[in-house]
């Protein structure tokens, strides 16, 4: 297959592991890259011997360039989406799919008019781990889902970011920053979701950078850092979830686990794209180990822009896609609206995983 040229903006921490990934793919070729301060990009460019470089605006502009890798902070992810679509390029962006519900809305929109795909982060549920998971649960190995678990639980990224503020601000928060790889998987495991209810609160407001240059900068907390809630799924499972900053002993919770009518599934850390999926049979004390569905990669980023490109080329649906990401933004929008309104959000976008079938 015709590589496809891409060109990829935001230069920041996880653009290493992007860079690093699609430099052997047999679909996409990174061939500029581009960040709002160009010595950022200049020097991934040298680390990774791509010869051009760009300000974002100049490489929206490149006639040669047919797919935009965004990888800019939240707040910028639907303008830059929306920057893409409207030079006429696709554009796969890291998570969350946008800031605001209109914002995410407006880039499905303005893809359909521009006759482009949109794809979003996070892709760990093309992996191993996950995609073994869907296949126990398509094969019956539990029966009937009924119920799930997922628990985010831990210490904000302050003690370890170099320039943690972002993880504060509208947009951030432990759901918009690690609920998308729960409720992305969720969504691929049992489908779409209908309706949430749930409790959120700022636990721990006095915070400060620990790390880098910004050592004992203050930072003002301005989203929930622990959300509480329930999920309710369109093919009647139950989900509790909990997404939290403001855990710094950690926790002994599972990551995620699937119950069903004939067994509990044990589903490893959905951030990563390994991990044993373990199955407990009903009547047994005993979990078993199952074999992954193909060899695991630990960090196979990029694996999704991959994924799209090759559905482009065969002209079918892409899994990663927009309207995935944009059910999950919606979902994690309800978290907040439901503990401010004090009642059930009833979820209006469909976009999970249809059992039977290989497409989102």
């Amino acid at each position: 297959m015709k590589r496809m040229k891409a060109g990829l903006v935001g230069c920041g921490n996880i653009s290493a592991i992007y860079f690093k990934n699609l430099k052997s793919s047999p679909v996409v070729e990174i061939v500029a890259c581009a960040d709002m301060v160009i010595e950022k990009a200049k020097e991934r460019a040298e680390e990774f011997g791509i010869v051009n470089v760009f300000t974002p605006e100049e490489l929206m502009q490149q006639e040669d360039i047919e797919l935009i890798i965004n990888l800019t902070i939240p707040a910028a992810h639907a303008s830059v989406n929306q920057a893409a679509l409207a030079a006429g390029k696709h554009v796969y962006a890291e998570k969350p799919f946008a800031v605001s519900l209109d914002d995410g809305r407006r880039t499905l929109e303005k893809a359909k008019e521009a006759g482009k795909r949109v794809g979003s982060a996070p892709d760990t549920f093309l992996g191993a781990g996950i995609e073994t998971a869907r296949h126990a649960i398509e094969s019956g190995l539990i029966g009937r889902p009924i119920a799930a678990s997922a628990f985010m639980m831990g210490a904000g990224p302050e003690s370890w970011h170099p320039d943690p503020e972002f993880f504060y601000a509208q947009g951030g928060g432990p759901m918009f920053d690690m609920g998308p790889y729960y409720l992305t998987a969720l969504a691929s495991l049992l489908g779409s979701m209908t309706r949430v209810s749930s409790s959120a609160g700022i636990q721990m407001p006095d915070r400060v950078v620990h790390s880098g240059p910004k050592a004992g900068t203050p930072i003002r907390v301005q989203t929930p850092t622990h959300l509480a809630g329930t999920v309710d799924f369109e093919n009647g499972a139950i989900a509790t979830m909990v997404t939290s900053f403001d855990i710094p002993g950690g926790s002994q919770l599972p990551r995620m686990e699937i119950y069903g009518t004939a067994g509990t599934l044990d589903i490893p850390d959905p951030n990563f794209f390994d991990g044993d999926v373990r199955l407990r049979r009903a009547g047994s004390d005993e979990y078993e180990t199952l074999p992954p569905v193909f060899e695991p990669v630990n960090n196979d980023r990029g694996k999704g822009v991959n994924e799209m490109v090759q559905a482009i080329q065969e002209n079918r649906p892409h899994r990663a896609s927009g309207e995935l990401a944009y059910h999950v933004l919606e979902v994690m929008h309800a978290f907040q609206r439901s503990s401010l309104e004090g009642k059930h959000v009833i979820i209006q976008s469909r976009a999970g995983y249809r059992q039977g079938s290989s497409d989102q």
